[in-house]
């Protein structure tokens, strides 16, 4: 098994940091910090982080194809004009129900935009929807716990999904030309002492990399038979929440951590909670499909 460590890329408080995606055209890497209602753009070139406030609680961001970013808001999805900063409603969702909010999601390969929410208190609450590029949403699976990663095969036959409560990641066979799941089953079942299964990317031999809530770090595995591949460990920030593997060639995975619930005493323990990690790896990743609407 091979052994990361990843180090600072940026040191930073984000209270909950999530949704962490490579966009390979403009060399940066989006990712957000959903509690405090902020969209980063953050450049490794030059270090530099641009923090977009957008009123509520966000739980993921993509591109779009057509420019900007699309994201998965407390009140339903919407588009962020990195320009002018001006937030456009596209399709709500839940926006009446004070319980849930959106924790995570990504665009298929056909340019569909997943994404899943959880409630703020109770499990149960959550669904995972999917907005298509004539703007019609559409519920894809409940009921859900606390929807987090998710991504597909580059053939696009399967996609894997992570309901975090389940400690498991599930694989669903994939319709690239409908956008239709079925068939749902066990790809990996995470040992509790890796931690929690949060947010996931995929590399290009199609394997898992899984940021472990309360496990300092990323775990790759190859879904296929199950097997823990590699680690990626984060010194000083045991709540790790997202990855994306991104850099020039692919192969840096940025990892996003968070401080939400941390006490004085943790808080010292981990100073480095809520700041964003870099490793570089022996694997490539595979370019971000934006949303086609």
């Amino acid at each position: 098994m091979i052994q990361y460590t990843a180090t600072v890329a940026l040191k930073c408080s984000s209270e909950l940091g999530e949704g962490a995606l490579w966009h390979a055209g403009r060399g940066v890497l989006y990712w957000v910090d959903i509690l405090r209602h902020r969209v980063n753009v953050f450049e490794p070139r030059t270090g530099r982080n641009d923090v977009y406030e957008v009123g509520e609680d966000v739980g993921t961001v993509v591109g779009q194809r057509s420019g900007g970013v699309m994201l998965a808001l407390k009140s339903g999805f919407a588009h962020l004009d990195l320009q002018t900063r001006e937030v456009k409603r596209v399709a709500p969702t839940e926006a009446d129900n004070p319980l849930v909010r959106f924790n995570d999601g990504k665009c298929d390969p056909a340019g569909r935009f997943w994404a899943g929410t959880m409630g703020y208190k109770s499990r149960g609450l959550g669904k995972l929807y999917r907005l298509d590029a004539d703007g019609s949403v559409h519920l894809m699976l409940e009921p859900v716990s606390t929807s987090n990663g998710i991504v597909w095969t580059r053939d696009a036959r399967v996609m894997y999904y992570i309901d975090t409560p389940t400690g498991r990641v599930d694989a669903f066979d994939y319709d690239v030309h409908s956008g239709s799941i079925c068939n749902r089953r066990t790809a990996i079942e995470v040992p509790k002492e890796m931690g929690h299964p949060d947010g996931m990317t995929i590399d290009a031999d199609d394997n898992l990399w899984v940021a472990m809530w309360e496990g300092y770090g990323v775990r790759q595995f190859d879904p296929r038979t199950g097997a823990l591949l590699a680690t990626v460990s984060v010194s000083g920030a045991g709540r790790t929440t997202s990855c994306a593997l991104g850099g020039e060639n692919l192969d840096e995975l940025y990892i996003t951590t968070a401080s939400t619930g941390y006490d004085d005493d943790r808080r010292r323990r981990e100073p480095l909670a809520g700041s964003l990690f870099v490793a570089k790896v022996n694997a490539r990743g595979v370019p971000s499909a934006e949303y086609a609407g």
